[in-house]
């Protein structure tokens, strides 16, 4: 299993059109910041705040990286359906390795890749933070965000892996991924604040798992940020931003603690893992 790990790995990095592509709604969601949406909603959302600019892309900053635990899983997936067009696979399942190792493999390889594209997203992003004024998340933030990033993209990869493994054409998968690039960004509340949208929509955010890995780097990166914004402002002012923000989740009076999203993440971790061996067990 270990040869196969390194492998996937490996054809992911050395693949350059593959690995751009699986960045692509990445740098879609940033140049729509930089030209347009980000003067927008700063001056809608956050025009007379200190430290406007710096709470704005601290926000970003956390629903990019969430995106990007998915759509880098993506990515690296790529694999398993070259792997089929190829007959690769089936060299894999006639060897003595079960089918469970060799679906492991799969998911450890672009759990890994996730995590390192993920994790350099967010230091782009930290950098480019400083550069606006902030300052750097402490030593318990970074070992937070770092957790999120590995727990958000665990879940990611494990739902990517069950989709991957219906894909029979490398042409489906493009458009899939494409599809999936642009749906993800919008369902973690990247393209609009999520107490914007009519509660109806709302609802379909907070119901889509990956979702939580958003709100849970938003706690976390925004904190100090909101802190410093909104000094010597009412509390209700704060708690109605980071309803409207994204930052917490309420299902009518009921907020969504952190240990809950964790949950979420973990348990959609499990079940896909389990749908991606069923799936994968039904191939010949």
């Amino acid at each position: 299993m270990r040869s196969l790990l390194k492998r996937n790995v490996k054809l992911y990095f050395r693949d350059k059109a593959n690995m751009l592509f699986s960045l692509l709604s990445i740098f879609i969601i940033i140049i729509l910041y930089i030209v347009f949406l980000g003067h927008n909603w700063r001056n809608v959302m956050m025009a007379y705040l200190d430290y406007a600019d710096v709470l704005l892309y601290s926000w970003l900053a956390a629903g990019v990286v969430a995106v990007a635990t998915i759509t880098t899983t993506l990515g690296a997936f790529r694999v398993i359906v070259d792997d089929r067009l190829k007959k690769i696979d089936k060299g894999f399942y006639a060897s003595p390795v079960n089918r469970k190792s060799i679906v492991a493999a799969y998911l450890l390889s672009a759990f890994i890749v996730g995590v390192i594209m993920s994790s350099i997203t967010f230091v782009f992003f930290s950098l480019y933070i400083i550069w606006l004024g902030g300052s750097l998340l402490s030593i318990v933030g970074h070992l937070q965000v770092l957790g999120i990033i590995m727990l958000s993209t665990l879940s990611g990869t494990a739902m990517v892996c069950f989709l991957t493994s219906m894909i029979k054409s490398s042409g489906a998968f493009t458009s899939i991924s494409t599809i999936i690039g642009t749906l993800v960004g919008f369902l973690a509340g990247i393209y609009f604040p999520i107490g914007v949208l009519p509660e109806s929509v709302q609802t379909v955010i907070k119901l889509f798992p990956p979702s939580y890995g958003g709100m849970l780097l938003r706690r976390v990166m925004m904190e100090d940020p909101i802190v410093q914004s909104f000094y010597g402002i009412p509390t209700e002012y704060i708690d109605e931003f980071k309803e409207t923000m994204g930052v917490v989740y309420n299902f009518g009076d009921y907020e969504v603690t952190p240990i809950i999203g964790v949950l979420i993440l973990l348990g959609t971790a499990v079940v896909f893992f389990g749908l991606s061996i069923w799936s994968m067990r039904k191939m010949k």
